[in-house]
């Protein structure tokens, strides 16, 4: 582990970098080097999304939470799966592209299983249909994972299941937003899924960028997939 103190300034650069126009090679590779210091990093973004995603699963989730089995998808080192055991949910399967990343998902204890995936690229490892809550929390935004792998979450979801996404919405990724809340409505009207909540959030994370200050906002979207998907 890296004994480099760690700044706010040393984050902002970190995630800009995130989001620049990578390769899927260099975008493993990029997350590879930044797993040694990814829990510390979010932690001085004040980065919510687990927490958050984590409370609005659990308010809306009707069943047996111990035997539930939840998809992880984009783990990264396994905050989401720290909130999901703080409510009960202890069968936890988590998918990343990084190995680094997979690695300290892995040392948490957390997981049953853990997969490596190149999300966006590669159809999840995953079969169809097995899963009570599926979530994907920070992977979704402009230059990271694409909005259509919405119909993959469903997919791999348990009629009456539920499925969690996250996205920002700074003014960087006004468009990707827009395009995944299009995505999230044609599979509402195609009847694979209804929108139990989409919840906006005004203090998401810290800004990052040049031309934001204090924090940024985000959104929480949780889908009942379809007792008979058509």
């Amino acid at each position: 582990m890296s004994s480099e103190t760690r700044t706010l300034d040393n984050v902002k650069d970190v995630i800009l970098s995130a989001h620049m126009n990578l390769s899927p090679a260099e975008k493993v590779e990029f997350y590879n080097t930044w797993s040694e210091n990814y829990d510390k990093d979010v932690s001085l973004l004040d980065y919510r999304a687990p927490l958050l995603a984590a409370n609005l699963v659990s308010a809306h989730f009707p069943g047996e939470r111990g035997a539930a089995l939840v998809l992880d998808v984009a783990c990264g080192t396994g905050l989401v799966a720290a909130e999901m055991k703080k409510h009960g949910f202890g069968r936890l399967v988590g998918l990343d592209g990084s190995k680094g990343m997979l690695q300290l998902a892995t040392n948490t204890g957390l997981y049953e299983d853990v997969r490596q995936c190149m999300l966006g690229e590669d159809q999840l490892p995953v079969t169809w249909g097995s899963f009570d809550v599926v979530l994907i929390v920070g992977a979704l935004s402009d230059g990271q994972v694409p909005a259509c792998i919405a119909k993959e979450l469903c997919k791999a979801t348990k009629p009456g299941g539920l499925v969690c996404m996250t996205t920002r919405s700074n003014r960087d990724n006004v468009l990707y937003k827009a395009c995944l809340e299009q995505q999230l409505k044609i599979m509402e009207e195609e009847g694979l899924w209804s929108c139990v909540t989409t919840t906006e959030v005004e203090e998401w994370e810290r800004a990052v960028s040049a031309d934001e200050e204090g924090y940024i906002g985000g959104c929480v979207y949780i889908y009942r997939v379809s007792d008979v998907k058509p």
